[in-house]
């Protein structure tokens, strides 16, 4: 777990960095605003566990899309992680988190 909370810090801290610079070189093709938004309609309530898993998707790839802004740098990478079983496993880990949080914010479904 130490691993991994220091590369997502490593991550941040570059791609705050980098995302300016490419901007300002002209290298980057921003993503849309909406895919930016950390809580897509600001809750982690929903009315399914179906629904709560595609949130916690929808979630992880928002996480991915504040770290690394830049549509053609996360085209770019998709080639090399999208055939890489460990980095498929990673992702899944971060979606499993997500849904981890919101199945609490919803009281497991349970009423």
């Amino acid at each position: 777990m130490k691993k991994i909370t220091a590369s997502i810090l490593a991550a941040l801290a570059i791609s705050s960095f980098s995302f300016a610079d490419s901007i300002v070189k002209g290298k980057c093709e921003p993503l849309p605003k909406e895919a930016l938004v950390l809580v897509p309609g600001n809750s982690l309530i929903t009315a399914t566990p179906e629904e709560g898993r595609k949130l916690a998707i929808t979630l992880a790839q928002h996480t991915i899309h504040n770290i690394q802004p830049c549509l053609n740098k996360l085209k770019d990478g998709r080639g090399k992680y999208s055939t890489n079983p460990s980095d498929l496993i990673q992702a899944e880990q971060a979606v499993a988190i997500e849904f981890a949080t919101i199945a609490k914010a919803n009281n497991y479904w349970r009423k």
